[in-house]
């Protein structure tokens, strides 16, 4: 098992997101207007020999409004739930699915094959896979007497 580093300000960034998520706005004809609550999706990450999986629950979600990257040791999944329009026109009595942006980063911790990255969304589930880099063994080198 790989030792993972540990990054003291890794909770302060996720922190920093949230909050821009909560206060952030768009402005829109010269007024504020809100893009919509705040919701993170629920994720599971499994971390074998070989690989790192990432299972996100994004439910009703459009492939198209979802992204994923890695920046350097970072593992982004951002994207937006639109509320459809002809359910906004009705008297809704409640409302209690999340919708807006989201936003969730990871640090990875160890070298990726980052060509090899392989993301697919099916029935709600977003999978991202992410295979590792072979870690290279240092070489013993033989010393010689004379």
């Amino acid at each position: 098992m790989p030792i993972v580093r540990w990054d003291p300000f890794s909770d302060l960034v996720q922190l920093r997101d949230d909050i821009g998520r909560w206060f952030g706005g768009t402005e829109k004809e010269g007024k504020l207007e809100r893009k919509g609550s705040a919701w993170s999706p629920d994720v599971d990450i499994k971390e074998t020999e070989t690989e790192i999986i990432v299972k996100a629950d994004l439910p009703g979600m459009k492939k198209e409004d979802i992204e994923v990257s890695l920046d350097n040791d970072l593992l982004v999944i951002k994207g937006e739930r639109k509320f459809e329009k002809e359910e906004k026109e009705k008297d809704f009595v409640r409302v209690e699915r999340s919708y807006g942006s989201f936003y969730r980063s990871f640090t990875v911790g160890v070298p990726v094959k980052e060509e090899e990255i392989k993301a697919s969304y099916k029935e709600g589930v977003l999978e991202v896979i992410v295979p590792k880099a072979e870690i290279k063994k240092a070489k013993k080198v033989e010393v010689k007497t004379e």
